[in-house]
């Protein structure tokens, strides 16, 4: 089976995408939990990032529609392989972004999600730079082109990463480069109107991946609090802040417009509840921080030290 691809929200997607099926979309949601406020009391079953008035920015990826009727959400994140799937469904995404006043923020992993996909990282790196795929961003280009919401396409994320999660990471930074500048100078000129976002994991190496500032809009990272990680991991729990700043501080120097492109906590009410109250609060030591997008999922794959995949839903399984 395919990883589920959830192109946007509740009515829109929740993909379910399998060898030889088709993609089908669920019901809408639409008395999802209302916004959380500062102040409000939490409980296990909603976990979602408070909001506070004048503060940061969010938006989601939210397969499941838990934001479906927050008002305040400002961006609609979606997750989309360059093989293997149909485009129209961004014409739905669209459409669904457009009732909520959401931007659309689009994930373009240059891979298939499908098991059966044999690459290895060198394979996808040589077609690639050899414009064999050139077809593939073409075709989300052109539908991109075609849509009313503002977009951002954010395309091969977190390549300074060395884990092996994804093939286009870890490459030789100047072929990533190449690469990246390549697909975007297609969506460019196909879609004038997109900004692009440049986002690596906030790894120390991330500066030897900058493609340029004629190449960024944005820029966004990704942070995640797991306590079980935590604590193996930093010997204490962090919070918002700790997990930020060292990411942070890499990207600042590029004076761009600073995204948290993926965040999610998971762990012990006492844990989860400064990651909440911080997330979106303003903070004199995050100026250029703009907005959060929060990763509504469980996790697709296992984390370090046997502790499985953390599921970063706000909502609890159980109970909904």
């Amino acid at each position: 089976m395919k990883r589920k691809l959830a192109l946007a929200l509740c009515t829109v997607l929740a993909l379910q995408l399998e060898l030889g099926g088709s993609f089908v979309s669920v019901l809408a949601q639409d008395q999802a939990n209302p916004a959380v406020t500062a102040g409000q009391p939490q409980t296990l079953a909603d976990k979602r990032p408070v909001s506070h008035p004048g503060g940061t920015k969010f938006g989601a990826y939210d397969p499941h529609g838990d934001f479906g009727a927050q008002g305040d959400l400002t961006t609609e994140a979606l997750f989309l392989p360059w093989e293997d799937v149909d485009l129209a469904s961004l014409q739905i995404a669209d459409e669904y972004a457009l009732q909520r006043g959401r931007k659309l923020l689009i994930t373009i992993e240059p891979w298939s999600w499908s098991l059966g996909w044999k690459l290895t990282p060198e394979q996808l790196r040589d077609r690639m730079l050899r414009g064999e795929y050139d077809a593939n961003m073409q075709a989300i280009a052109d539908t991109i082109a075609q849509l009313k919401s503002p977009v951002i396409v954010r395309w091969g994320q977190e390549m300074e990463d060395t884990s092996g999660r994804f093939s286009w990471a870890g490459w030789q930074p100047q072929d990533w480069i190449r690469a990246y500048r390549h697909a975007m100078d297609i969506v460019r000129k196909t879609a004038p109107k997109t900004q692009i976002m440049w986002s690596p994991k906030g790894l120390p190496n991330l500066e030897a991946y900058y493609p340029g500032d004629d190449y960024v809009d944005l820029v966004g990272l990704s942070v995640f609090g797991f306590e079980a990680y935590d604590k193996i991991e930093y010997g204490a729990p962090r919070t918002f802040t700790e997990a930020l700043k060292p990411g942070y501080d890499l990207v600042a120097k590029f004076n761009k417009p600073i995204w948290v492109a993926e965040l999610g906590w998971e762990g012990s009410p006492a844990y989860m509840q400064p990651w909440m109250e911080t997330a979106t609060a303003p903070d004199p030591q995050f100026p250029n921080l703009a907005e959060v997008v929060y990763f509504n999922d469980r996790d697709v794959i296992d984390w370090p030290h046997n502790l499985g995949r953390p599921n970063w839903r706000v909502v609890n399984e159980a109970t909904n």
